[in-house]
């Protein structure tokens, strides 16, 4: 990239290291109401809906808000829209604590999830930092900032005993305002936007940088991040009520546990980023689907009791998921998940170089929304059959979907006999071939339709 010129290794990292710990926060900030919100809905007496109603809301504001906030990033520079969307969400988290019902925690909820469209606009940042071939490695890393929250998970419940759920609040909002400080200070510009700075150049407009969305391609991947960052969120919110629910723990062995899913569906993004440049997006997804359908298929089995007639007369016993099974299961599923969130966007700065902002919004988006919507969907289902595995249920069935979808495109781009495709095997997908000479764009104007 010849915007790279003159950037230095330390500038790279220096620009990864912070964008990473500051998405961290956020990704902390954005999860917050999967531990205050339990204590909430027992001060409040909220019904399961509601209760995946409030945990979902600060979803859905973190997931529209990446589309404007990426085409912003695109058109101002990620280091100035960092900075401002971290001072606003921490004056919003603060006001958390004086809200008393459930519409205006509502309302809150929806300032505090502006946390979560800091994705896009660390994601856009981080790109232009890093040469075409490391980018998978670097947003690997980078998204591993959704460690934030097993961090919530883990240290939330603490606070909550300890000072209740306004204060935890203050502490947040005082953490996330200090952040913002200091990406402000200790952060460059990125060359991109310097080097359109230099040129006397104007950010793209905003529709031009929309036209990608077209490509039914985009929201293959959109529906892939739908489940395994939108699950991800989902679950991590989620989580701690199933736990205190179905296994009558305490709140704080709940968040722990629900940390130990949320770590390794988290860090090992960056593992996931490697594989990605290494043996392919494409693998690295089917990978993901095909065991995340087995862990959620024993997930979703519900305590069943049976009664076998023998010779002598009924023989029960009973089946059921026992609480380590669910812990070791669900950390597997995290794991694979993490390794799926880096292969969709391992995608996105290949196939659309000058747009990350607008298509990595869009998908971001669109992944969120799982975020949003499946809690709800997890309460709703719950209120209405009365099984605590019915969340995994509706997760199962959307990776079948996912998994079905993404083999019919590529069985069609197979079938189309693609030169990449025959000449290179299944390491060389079309997801992540080389952008030297019009080889790429051939591949990619080839999947885009699809």
């Amino acid at each position: 990239m010849k915007n790279l010129e003159g950037v230095t290794r330390p500038d790279q990292y220096r620009a990864l290291s912070l964008s990473t710990v500051a998405f961290t926060v956020c990704f902390a900030v954005w999860t917050i109401f999967s531990i205050i919100g339990v204590r909430i809905k027992q001060d409040l007496g909220l019904s399961e809906t509601e209760f995946g109603i409030l945990v979902a809301t600060p979803v859905l504001t973190g997931s529209i808000s990446r589309i404007f906030l990426g085409i912003w990033t695109e058109q101002l520079g990620g280091r100035r829209v960092f900075s401002i969307l971290m001072l606003v969400t921490s004056v919003c988290v603060f006001l958390l604590s004086y809200v008393e019902t459930y519409w205006m925690f509502l309302i809150a909820a929806l300032g505090v999830g502006l946390a979560g469209g800091s994705f896009i606009v660390g994601i856009a940042y981080t790109s232009y930092w890093f040469e075409e071939e490391r980018q998978g490695t670097a947003l690997g890393i980078f998204g591993a900032g959704n460690v934030g929250a097993a961090i919530t998970n883990f240290g939330a419940p603490f606070l909550l005993i300890a000072l209740g759920w306004e204060h935890t609040a203050v502490i947040y909002a005082v953490v996330l305002a200090i952040m913002a400080v200091v990406f402000w200070v200790f952060t460059k510009e990125d060359p991109m936007t310097m080097a359109r700075r230099r040129a006397g150049a104007h950010g793209t407009s905003a529709l031009t940088q929309l036209e990608p969305l077209r490509h039914p391609q985009v929201w293959r991947f959109a529906l892939y991040y739908f489940f395994v960052f939108g699950g991800f969120v989902a679950l991590a919110s989620y989580l701690p009520r199933y736990y205190v629910g179905a296994y009558d723990v305490s709140i704080a062995v709940a968040g722990t546990l629900t940390a130990l899913y949320s770590l390794p569906a988290s860090v090992f993004r960056a593992f996931g980023g490697y594989l990605s440049d290494r043996f392919g997006a494409r693998a690295v997804m089917y990978l993901t689907f095909i065991v995340s359908l087995v862990c959620l298929f024993l997930l979703a089995y519900p305590e069943t009791r049976y009664a076998v007639q023998g010779k002598e007369g009924l023989i029960e016993f009973s089946l059921a998921m026992p609480l380590w099974g669910v812990v070791v299961l669900t950390v597997l599923l995290g794991f694979f998940m993490s390794l799926g969130k880096a292969a969709v966007y391992k995608h996105i700065p290949v196939y659309y170089p000058n747009h990350v902002g607008s298509v990595g919004g869009l998908v971001g988006m669109i992944g969120g929304l799982g975020g949003f919507f499946l809690p709800i969907t997890f309460g709703i289902v719950l209120d209405l059959t009365g099984v605590w595995t019915t969340s995994y249920m509706v997760m199962f069935v959307l990776v079948a979907v996912s998994l079905v979808w993404m083999h019919m495109a590529i069985r069609r781009m197979e079938r189309r006999r693609i030169p990449e495709l025959s000449e290179e095997g299944y390491r060389y997908l079309p997801e992540v071939q080389e952008s030297t000479g019009g080889n790429r764009r051939k591949t990619g104007e080839t999947d885009a339709r699809t």
